[in-house]
């Protein structure tokens, strides 16, 4: 049946908020990087009674939000991945590496013109003279906070990028908040988008 406009925000409010607050369980394993890519898993779609009435999982009583969402547990897990994947490899250069050499571990799962744009900012003349003055080395690590947005074939991720960088000067840490953007469907996922949180990409 037709879903009223304010009954589809409520929906969608209440679903932000369960995957807020299962957000270890869902995208913890992801979120910590290394290991083995995910299973994969069939999803099957919810009969009409499942959709318009919601199904309980019966160990722990909860509904099955995963009915409700455009992706599976698996998709998610991949998207996660995928992210954390991106982060650390974007976060990650040397002043030895030109702008190709940078980006080359991000086109795997990087859309072409995003990975155009980092290569052109990461050869901007001024960044790139800095960079090999300096002799900077930076290692990225990337954490997943949270899932800001989600459509039919896009999920938004907000992570926390930690570069650990040296440089003549010594050593440092750099923190910043990120709004990463992937589109895909199932278990297949890549990066369209990065943005500082602040900046949009909601």
């Amino acid at each position: 049946m037709d879903i009223s406009p304010a009954r589809r925000r409520l929906i969608f409010g209440l679903i932000v908020c369960a995957l807020a607050g299962l957000g270890a369980y869902l995208i913890g394993p992801a979120a910590h990087g290394a290991g083995s890519p995910p299973k994969r898993h069939t999803a099957h779609a919810p009969s009409a009674a499942q959709r318009s009435t919601g199904t309980v999982n019966a160990a722990s009583g909860r509904p099955d939000i995963y009915q409700w969402l455009p992706f599976t547990r698996a998709g998610l897990a991949a998207a996660a991945l995928v992210v954390v994947k991106f982060g650390d490899a974007y976060g990650s250069y040397s002043y030895t590496q030109n702008a190709a050499a940078y980006v080359a571990p991000l086109v795997p799962f990087t859309s072409a013109p995003l990975v155009n744009q980092i290569e052109a900012a990461y050869a901007v003349p001024g960044v790139a003279a800095t960079r090999v003055s300096s002799k900077q080395v930076s290692v990225g690590t990337t954490t997943i906070g949270s899932i800001r947005a989600f459509g039919p074939s896009s999920l938004t991720f907000l992570i926390q990028l930690s570069r650990h960088v040296t440089d003549k000067a010594g050593q440092s840490q750099q923190s910043t908040v990120y709004a990463v953007t992937v589109t895909g469907s199932g278990t297949s996922w890549q990066v369209a988008d990065v943005e500082l949180a602040s900046a949009g990409n909601s």
